[in-house]
């Protein structure tokens, strides 16, 4: 496999998704929202609740539909602690998993349909590579771009949480083992789903938003996990988290096996 051929289209579609407002901003915005925003806010819900004199009473009844594990991790904490670890380690979980998907969906749309979009795709096709060589590379860039920029996120949501409530808790809480696997076990599962049905949808789309909306539904597992969690139907133990990954890996595996099968450069050449 020609490796050099392959790292100069990763580095050519990195340059390019840089350029393009609409890749850019949705990692810096979502991030900024959910690992720096939230964390202060969760963390000083408690303190402006009862300085407006008002009850936990919906917090009491969201707790007493929550699995008896869960219960069990808490069961240390007071109310207002409870409020603040629940929401920051265990209802943020899941949304934690749309950064990775969202990153790999915003390149891997931009991967085909942005070529077309620009009117390059036909002279990519037309380069001395192989139909595995190209979807490699396609693949590899925005994965492990992906992969980063949830590490990243991790670290400073982290800091962020630790920060926020330790006038509240005390002492350094997160993260837990639930999250360590959370962030490298099925951190880069997620990442590779979001990014194989967004390969097969950016060959089919006709350009970059096209693709993007259209493959936006790849997050509504992610969605039914959270309100599966708020609902008290199950709760992200570390047990949840490494049976998801596995489930997800599996996929994965399945999807792109089928993806390279499938991927023809004649094929898009037609469709071009």
């Amino acid at each position: 496999m020609n490796t050099r051929a392959i790292q100069a289209i990763i580095r050519k579609d990195l340059k390019v998704a840089v350029q393009n407002k609409g890749v850019v901003l949705p990692m810096i915005i979502l991030p900024l929202i959910l690992f720096v925003v939230f964390p202060w806010i969760m963390a000083y819900a408690p303190s402006w609740t009862n300085a407006a004199g008002s009850s936990l009473s919906n917090m009491d009844e969201l707790m007493a539909r929550m699995p008896a594990g869960l219960l069990h991790e808490l069961s240390g904490y007071t109310t207002d602690q409870q409020m603040i670890v629940f929401a920051l380690v265990y209802m943020l979980a899941p949304m934690f998993l749309i950064m990775p998907l969202m990153v790999s969906s915003v390149l891997a749309a931009d991967s085909f349909a942005g070529e077309k979009e620009r009117k390059t795709l036909e002279a990519l096709l037309y380069t001395p590579t192989t139909d595995r060589e190209l979807f490699t590379a396609k693949l590899l860039g925005a994965w492990t771009t992906a992969i980063v920029v949830a590490l990243l996120s991790f670290v400073v949501y982290g800091v962020m949480v630790n920060a926020a409530a330790w006038q509240s808790i005390g002492h350094i809480f997160f993260p837990n083992w639930m999250w360590i696997a959370l962030v490298f076990w099925v951190t880069p599962a997620v990442a590779g789903l979001g990014l194989v049905v967004m390969v097969f949808v950016s060959v089919r789309a006709q350009g970059f938003q096209d693709a993007y909306q259209t493959g936006g539904m790849v997050v509504l597992p992610v969605l039914l996990l959270m309100v599966g969690q708020i609902s008290g139907v199950m709760y992200f133990s570390l047990g949840v988290v490494l049976l998801v990954g596995l489930v997800i890996w599996l996929l994965d595996i399945v999807l792109l096996w089928f993806a390279s099968k499938s991927f023809r450069r004649g094929e898009l050449m037609t469709k071009f």
